[in-house]
């Protein structure tokens, strides 16, 4: 156990101790993966249609998802990126550079201003700056499979973090006191490169070439049609069993390497997509219903519907708002004010810190998300739907 332990990069414990931390029947996270299996693996017209749907969402989206990440997190480790301790020199500058961290992929920008909030070094304003420019994960997904709608949404993020910390810190001086000898931790930390880091990205690296051939619209041959199948689902499959062992939580931690935090957070958007993909698809396949047609009925409630989800910790609800829209099914009214609404997993540590500051930024975070929604609602109702 020890041999095989080591090479799948668990650190060397005792039998016991390792079937306590790690035995995967000990976690929530079985029931959805052996459903997910067991779903797969049926015959008949709902496996075929589940393994299709795998496919999708691994050369469609996973695959993109994780050369993002590298590139993201690879360039951190490069340039050696600490913008946290810039910030917390800053006076004149700190709203625009806590939207800036919040509006960077990922939840890690907005916990490092949560986190400098709750020391006193950062105003409300910079943290509701933060919190309105974060999209989190579901940014990635954006980046992967709509480069267009991000290079939209991801700026006006920006301005209405700017705009909205300024407005805050104007009639909203005051610093609110967090919980005493509160902290937060960002992840918990592998520190290496493991046997299924370097399986993944083995997987990962023809799989982009399949994700690019299917952007670029090239139509393929049976023998790359199986080829390609057999390349996805391996995927998938490695990333459920990633997911169903990982010690993450929320987030990665940022002194990990950037192969390793690539893969965990890769695995936790991946399950999501899957999640949205499967709902779709099961319900377009055998219900007979059109979603997209029953969304139009209460349309003009679609960017408050946003908003409400946006007040969901964490990024999976985000993720799933995401993947409804790059579906055509919610329109970039909704979208728009999810991402702004939306503080992704930084709200965690906010509520644990703070929590009074955390509900009241919040609520400040609506203002602009509403207004922007409606703005497209009412005045723009077909863009980039």
């Amino acid at each position: 156990m020890t041999t095989q332990t080591a090479k799948l990069g668990i650190p060397s414990r005792s039998p016991a101790a390792l079937l306590r931390k790690y035995n995967p029947l000990h976690k929530p996270r079985t029931a959805i993966v052996l459903t997910l299996v067991i779903l797969a693996l049926w015959p008949g017209a709902v496996g075929q249609v589940t393994r299709g749907l795998m496919h999708d969402a691994y050369v469609g989206v996973s695959v993109f998802v994780a050369a993002n990440l590298m590139l993201v997190y690879g360039s951190e480790r490069f340039f050696n990126v600490n913008l946290g301790d810039f910030l917390r020199r800053q006076t004149f500058l700190q709203i625009p550079i806590a939207a800036l961290l919040g509006m960077s992929p990922g939840c890690a920008g907005a916990i490092i201003v949560t986190s400098a909030y709750s020391s006193g070094n950062v105003t409300l304003g910079a943290l509701v700056a933060a919190l309105t420019g974060t999209m989190g994960d579901a940014a990635f997904l954006l980046i992967a499979t709509k480069p267009l709608t991000a290079a939209v949404i991801l700026p006006l993020s920006l301005v209405a973090g700017i705009v909205t910390g300024l407005i805050v810190d104007r009639f909203h001086k005051k610093h609110i006191p967090g919980r005493a000898n509160a902290s937060c931790e960002l992840g918990v930390r592998i520190g290496k490169i493991r046997r299924r880091d370097k399986l993944f990205a083995a997987i990962a690296v023809p799989g982009l070439g399949l994700g690019l051939l299917d952007a670029f619209q090239v139509v393929p041959s049976p023998l790359m049609v199986t080829v390609g199948m057999a390349i996805a689902l391996a995927g998938m499959a490695l990333i459920l069993l990633i997911w169903l062992i990982s010690p993450m939580q929320a987030i990665s931690h940022p002194d990990d390497p950037a192969l390793t935090r690539a893969t965990e957070e890769t695995a936790f958007i991946t399950i999501w997509v899957l999640v949205a993909y499967l709902g779709y698809g099961y319900i377009e396949a055998f219900s007979g219903l059109d979603i997209g047609a029953m969304f139009s009925t209460v349309a003009i409630a679609m960017p408050l519907i946003g908003v409400l989800i946006g007040f969901i910790p964490g990024c999976g609800p985000q993720i799933l708002v995401a993947t409804l829209y790059i579906n055509g099914v919610v329109p970039f009214s909704a979208l728009i004010a999810n991402a702004i609404s939306n503080d992704g997993d930084a709200l965690f540590p906010a509520i644990a810190l703070n929590p009074k500051a955390a509900l009241l930024a919040t609520i400040y975070t609506s203002f602009p998300a509403l207004v922007l929604g409606y703005a497209f609602y009412f005045f723009a109702p077909g863009f980039l739907n």
